[in-house]
């Protein structure tokens, strides 16, 4: 073998490792929102800042990745609630009853729109499950959380990259 092809084969060893790296990034990234956007306590902001500031990952992916993840994370909760009525009385249930009355009545206090809150940590988690429990149309549902969510990550690239 010359040293040539050593080269050759060495760079797209390389290659195909910094791809594979990428490609992990972009998956932690998927993971990391998705589950964020569930109940489960993450954090997607700080993987995303991360990525952002590393310049490695073009801006227009990490916002569609982050995004799809997070909001599919958020139809999980939506599911989620339109099964869980079913266990409100079953005592491993972890929300008591008067809770669910409570977040029941909330959301229908403020409706759909309450889905705009759905990327603010602790509350949001909450009102995706509870639009789930209330039966509010996935179209609508999808569209206010994917609003509010890539909103969310829009104004954190733009704060992250000096753009704003």
């Amino acid at each position: 073998m010359t040293s040539g092809s050593r080269s050759t084969s060495s760079r797209r060893s390389r290659n195909i490792f910094d791809g594979m790296a990428d490609l992990l990034a972009y998956l932690g990234l998927f993971a990391t929102a998705f589950g964020a956007a569930t109940i489960m306590p993450m954090q997607s902001e700080a993987v995303l800042v991360g990525l952002l500031l590393s310049k490695k990952f073009p801006i227009f992916w990490l916002l569609v990745v982050a995004s799809l993840g997070n909001v599919l994370g958020a139809l999980g909760n939506w599911l989620l609630g339109c099964g869980i009525e079913r266990f409100r009385e079953k005592g491993w249930f972890p929300v008591g009853p008067t809770a669910l009355d409570r977040a029941q009545l909330w959301y229908r206090r403020f409706g759909k729109w309450s889905l705009l809150a759905s990327w603010l940590p602790i509350v949001g988690d909450p009102i995706t499950v509870v639009a789930g429990l209330l039966r509010e149309p996935l179209p609508t549902f999808l569209l206010l959380v994917s609003v509010a969510k890539v909103g969310r990550y829009l104004v954190l690239a733009a704060v992250t990259t000096g753009l704003a």
